[in-house]
């Protein structure tokens, strides 16, 4: 329950801070170009508000809703969420959006996803400066990695140490890594010492690299044991600091990888279990280990039965723990280019990535306030907020401009279309394209959270 409410906070923390700075783009501009805002809320306020209050002398209404999906703007003269059709019907006034230049429309409606972009970069680059970047070297893991069947089937083996590809050296382990791979014609590896390079298709299914288990490919860690916790299963069996795990149910271990995936096919069985002695057998573990004395080395084979929650009570060293990672820190004004182009890249990345969206697997990944919630650190944790932060105020900046009728990217649409024609689109048109809009992202926000639960409920 802790964890949950950890993230949960977090969540609500970066959503309020990144709705009101996105709605605080359209006020901006609309009141720079002299276009009145009735209502300006954090979160929805259907059939009643939490909060509000209007300053004297002002014409906009401030708030707080109790719906915590989002916000908005209220703003004169225009066909938004609100589908206040009756202002409409009225006569045009001076101070609404209506009356204006397209191009000061144009920019009311980009000022949300602007301040989102701008805002992305400007966490970044604080980020940057106040803790610098830190990252393990692929080519200085020199243990190098664990290959599942697909990468080994292209020519990849256990212990390669990636390098890079045509596109470039990896820096260090993460997304960029397999999207380069995903897209390589060549891999740079070095094996036994030997530089080398693999023949790559050009075309690998990202997704599908991300999403396998066991996963494309993963620092090798070995299968020693660091630390054993007390009165646990593996105390009680006689495991020991610096014992090497040889096998699990009979299947040979060659890393810690190998151990973790064959406690993940048992967690798989365990959830698939009907019956009290499918969960016992699921439970049976068959575990044979080795411990070295001096230069004597024995070999211990132990039965045991684990409990739901599948937990031996040992630790193995991490990767940081074997590898030095590498430091950069930036000055003030350094940080400010480093954060730009750490942003385009997590943007680049993103919008390459959109393409899976529109595939089965693509369709099955969405996710929910479930999902996005999850992501952030279950411990308070400031440089990780910030970072998922930032990254969250890109996807609401790329999600918003998509051409979408009742998102933002919808209304510069027609905007442009307006510029281009000369001839402002039916205010009738208008209203349909709002309506099927709102049911586009209603259909979208359903599939998304009905996938968070069907995830939580073991059926994805």
């Amino acid at each position: 329950m802790e964890i949950f409410l950890i993230k949960m906070l977090q969540f609500m923390l970066a959503i309020s801070i990144l709705v009101l700075l996105h709605e605080g783009g359209h006020f901006f501009f609309s009141k720079l170009f002299g276009v009145r805002v009735e209502k300006f809320y954090l979160f929805f306020d259907p059939w009643f508000h939490l909060f509000e209050f209007k300053p004297k002398n002002s014409d906009t209404v401030y708030g707080v809703g109790w719906l915590p999906l989002g916000g908005y703007c209220k703003i004169s003269g225009m066909i938004d969420e609100s589908m206040d059709t009756e202002q409409m019907k009225q006569p045009m006034q001076p101070w609404e959006f209506r009356s204006r230049p397209a191009w000061q429309r144009l920019l009311i409606m980009i000022g949300g996803v602007l301040v989102n972009f701008l805002l992305a970069l400007f966490i970044y680059s604080m980020c940057l400066f106040h803790w610098g970047d830190e990252y393990i070297g692929m080519k200085d893991m020199t243990m190098g990695m664990k290959f599942n069947s697909e990468a080994k089937a292209l020519g990849f083996q256990d212990g390669d140490v990636l390098l890079g590809t045509d596109k470039g050296e990896f820096k260090g382990f993460g997304a960029d890594m397999f999207r380069d791979l995903s897209e390589a014609t060549r891999a740079d590896i070095i094996r036994g010492g030997k530089p080398m390079t693999i023949t790559l298709p050009g075309e690998i299914n990202l997704l599908g690299m991300l999403k396998a288990e066991p996963q494309f490919a993963r620092p090798l860690i070995p299968a020693r044991i660091d630390s054993v916790l007390s009165n646990s299963v593996a105390s009680r069996i006689g495991m020991r600091k610096g014992d090497m795990i040889l096998s699990v149910n009979g299947t040979k271990v060659d890393s810690y990888n190998d151990f973790i995936y064959e406690v993940g096919r048992r967690r798989d069985m365990l959830a698939a279990a009907v019956s009290h002695q499918d969960s016992v057998a699921a439970r049976r573990m068959n575990v044979v280990f080795a411990h070295i004395d001096g230069t004597k080395r024995y070999v211990y084979t132990a039965k045991t039965t684990l409990s739901d929650k599948l937990e031996f009570g040992f630790y193995a060293k991490s990767i940081a723990d074997y590898y030095t990672p590498v430091h950069v820190s930036y000055g003030f004004w350094e940080s400010f280019p480093a954060g730009i182009k750490y942003g385009w890249n997590v943007l680049a990345g993103y919008v390459g990535d959109m393409k899976y969206v529109f595939s089965a697997d693509g369709a099955k990944s969405l996710g929910g306030f479930g999902a996005i919630g999850g992501l952030f650190p279950s411990t308070w944790d400031w440089h990780a907020f910030w970072l998922m932060t930032a990254f969250l105020s890109i996807i609401l900046a790329f999600m918003n401009i998509l051409p979408i009728p009742a998102l933002d990217g919808g209304h510069v649409l027609f905007l442009l279309y307006e510029i281009i024609t000369r001839r402002k689109p039916s205010e009738n048109f208008m209203i349909w394209a709002e309506y099927i809009g709102i049911g586009i992202l209603m259909l979208l926000m359903i599939v998304a959270n009905l996938n968070d639960i069907l995830r939580w409920l073991g059926y994805m």
